[in-house]
């Protein structure tokens, strides 16, 4: 018990400080933007990127493979995605599967494990999400991305398998129509959903996994089996980002969809007030929980665990988080400040792909990879 105890000790730590611009051993690098014409025949969308990004797609999806068939040696899994998943899926919505075919023909992976690829992230998101409101009103967005957990650890260098494998196929992604932006987001090649994203001047949006017993398989296996009037939560979040015009749509739509998998949407406006997490079952909302800066709730985050329960505890970002930004104050709260708390430890773990910070009325969307050096907790 105590060397349990020890453990965590070692991986926790004070609030961090003066860690923007990134720099030193927690900062990996910068995040390539590239621009999605929405002009473009979904099946194009994506040729661009994926000819750059192809080699690295291959790696991920050799390892996921492998993955499987260390579960299932005989290698019929694989074979049943390959020949039968998008017969078993049945048609997607458009415009994502021809997006996706797209994708299959210039990376040269079948069109199954592309789909394979996309479905992951209904299911092992692990984030930190945090909305702010300073004292004038001015709303900020920054996140962790958290993804990989019992896929795979690298016992040489510490570090989980998949987690590492998605940074080189991380992206900030310029959505537009007629030349102008639509919305920004950052994803990674391959996967047509969004996770994070804003659309300038009007409000920004993160997506965290929510644990349930009825979770995204059940989505998934419904979805199989023939009922399919549940939405895919990337599908959904990307939809939001490319047609709402306003905060309160975003929320309305986001609360009301009936979804594939539970989970918890972070979602910023564009005025005081304007911040949320929605805690969603598969079929409806549970809890709306908002800034209500005039009675000092000045920011709302989210980890992976419903804000009434406690957290389990190897895994309590929540508090650091709180006790980071509460240290912060609503006074000197800013992009380099929510960085400085997304960079403690254990807000900042061995799964964290990247850091995004989001300025929706300026404009600001920047994302950053990280690292964390040992000590680190796996999660």
């Amino acid at each position: 018990m105590m060397g349990a105890l020890f453990g965590i000790i070692q991986w926790t730590e004070d609030c961090r400080r003066s860690m923007y611009p990134p720099s030193g051993p927690t900062y990996r690098g910068p995040v390539p933007w590239y621009t999605v014409n929405l002009d473009l025949p979904p099946y194009k969308r994506w040729h661009e990127l994926m000819a750059d990004k192809a080699p690295a797609l291959r790696i991920i999806v050799n390892s996921l493979k492998n993955l499987v068939n260390a579960f299932v040696p005989s290698g019929k899994v694989m074979q049943i995605v390959d020949q039968k998943l998008p017969g078993l899926l049945g048609p997607l919505p458009s415009p994502f599967e021809e997006e996706m075919k797209g994708i299959a023909a210039v990376t040269e992976i079948p069109l199954g494990e592309i789909i394979l690829f996309n479905i992951f992230y209904e299911f092992f998101t692990i984030c930190t999400s945090i909305v702010t409101e300073d004292k004038e009103g001015h709303l900020l967005h920054g996140r962790n991305m958290d993804f990989g957990v019992f896929l795979g650890w690298n016992i040489n260098n510490n570090s989980w398998v998949i987690t590492e494998e998605l940074k080189p196929l991380t992206v900030n992604l310029d959505f537009q129509r007629n030349n102008k932006t639509v919305f920004k987001a950052t994803g990674f090649a391959g996967y047509v959903g969004m996770l994070t994203g804003f659309r300038p001047g009007l409000f920004s949006l993160t997506i965290n996994e929510r644990f349930a017993m009825n979770g995204g398989y059940m989505g998934v296996l419904e979805w199989i089996l023939g009922k399919k009037d549940a939405t895919w939560i990337g599908f959904l979040t990307r939809s939001v980002l490319e047609n709402s015009t306003s905060y309160e749509e975003a929320k309305n739509i986001l609360t009301k969809t009936k979804i594939l998998a539970p989970a918890y949407f972070i979602l910023g406006g564009n005025q005081s007030g304007e911040g949320c997490v929605i805690t969603r079952d598969r079929k409806v909302s549970l809890d709306v929980y908002e800034l209500n800066p005039k009675q000092g709730r000045w920011y709302v985050i989210q980890t992976n665990y419903d804000r009434w329960r406690n957290p389990f505890f190897l895994d309590d970002r929540r508090t650091t988080t709180k006790i980071c930004l509460n240290q912060t104050t609503q006074e000197k709260i800013s992009l380099p400040t929510i960085y400085d708390v997304l960079s403690t430890k254990p807000v900042l773990n061995k799964l964290t792909i990247f850091t995004a910070l989001m300025d929706v009325t300026r404009g600001q969307f920047e994302t950053y990879l990280r690292d964390c050096p040992d000590p680190c907790i796996g999660w």
